[in-house]
């Protein structure tokens, strides 16, 4: 599926994420709660499972999720790196990449069941931060 009119989002990323872009074969979001840096890649795909994609289509996508991963670690210095696909929650596979520093509100826990609700994104800064995301998806894709 790879028809991006007939996509819809899972309810749940909507309410949870601003919607920043598009790469090849995931969309890119921002997670809502500013106090990390927390996107969510959603590929095109009726697949629940990372694992059960075909292996051409999932190493794409893991080269897109490491390029987001560069996007985090150049914008936010963040030491660490968190990644993870659960869908236990909401069933439509998506990937979380996540920047992750010693000084972060709930470090070194998980931010499931952990980060509390504080900060959020102004419009200004949501521009900001996708502008930077194109940019920095041209010059590393050259």
């Amino acid at each position: 599926m790879n028809n991006s009119e007939s996509f819809e989002f899972h309810p749940q990323l909507v309410e949870d994420c601003h919607v920043m872009g598009r790469l090849t074969e995931c969309h890119v979001l921002l997670h809502s709660n500013a106090s990390i840096p927390w996107f969510i890649l959603v590929p095109e795909t009726n697949v629940a499972d990372l694992l059960d994609l075909p292996t051409e289509q999932r190493d794409r996508i893991m080269e897109e999720c490491a390029l987001i991963g560069r996007f985090i670690r150049q914008r936010s210095q963040s030491p660490k790196l968190n990644f993870g696909a659960l869908g236990n929650l909401v069933p439509q596979l998506h990937l979380h990449v996540i920047g992750r520093h010693p000084e972060d509100p709930c470090w070194p826990n998980p931010v499931w069941g952990n980060l509390q609700e504080s900060g959020t994104y102004s419009e200004n800064l949501l521009k900001e931060i996708q502008q930077e995301l194109e940019e920095f998806g041209k010059t590393s894709c050259e």
